[in-house]
């Protein structure tokens, strides 16, 4: 049982670790991206906001599944806890403390990475939505 319990932890606390990663990289990919743009190219619209907004989606929804996983990850770790107890025969406060609170290290660390891609996807998103206007204003000027 430790060893099916090794492995759910390193697997939980892995995969939040690749999306933590992934998160990082297709942020500062947009970043250097959106920086470095010129709107004045795009004629239409849906060709701009498409090419702003490249990948956003897998940011927002590393975001909005991180907690979850965390949580899968706390969910197992109670499980085995219990299974443990159930086995042993004897109820040690101790170690079912010690076996719930590394349960919960799985679901911080899924909050941790939540946080982290929604304050990427928001940053990104505004940047996107500041330059879709101005290419609006600039195309805006060019009709009068």
């Amino acid at each position: 049982m430790e060893l099916i319990k090794i492995y759910i932890e390193y697997s939980i606390i892995g995969i939040l670790g690749f999306m933590s990663f992934l998160t990082l990289w297709f942020g500062l990919e947009r970043v250097f991206y959106l920086t470095k743009v010129d709107i004045r190219t795009f004629e239409k619209r849906g060709e701009l906001e498409n090419r702003l907004t490249s990948n956003l989606t897998i940011i927002s929804t590393i975001a909005s599944n991180a907690p979850y996983i965390g949580l899968l990850g706390t969910v197992c770790g109670i499980m085995i806890t219990f299974y443990k107890i159930s086995l042993d025969g004897n109820f040690e406060t101790n170690s079912v403390m010690l076996g719930l609170a590394l349960a919960l290290k799985a679901t911080a660390i899924g909050i941790l990475v939540a946080i982290l891609a929604t304050v990427i996807y928001n940053m990104l998103a505004r940047k996107a939505e500041v330059l879709i206007t101005r290419w609006e204003d600039l195309n805006e000027d060019q009709k009068i």
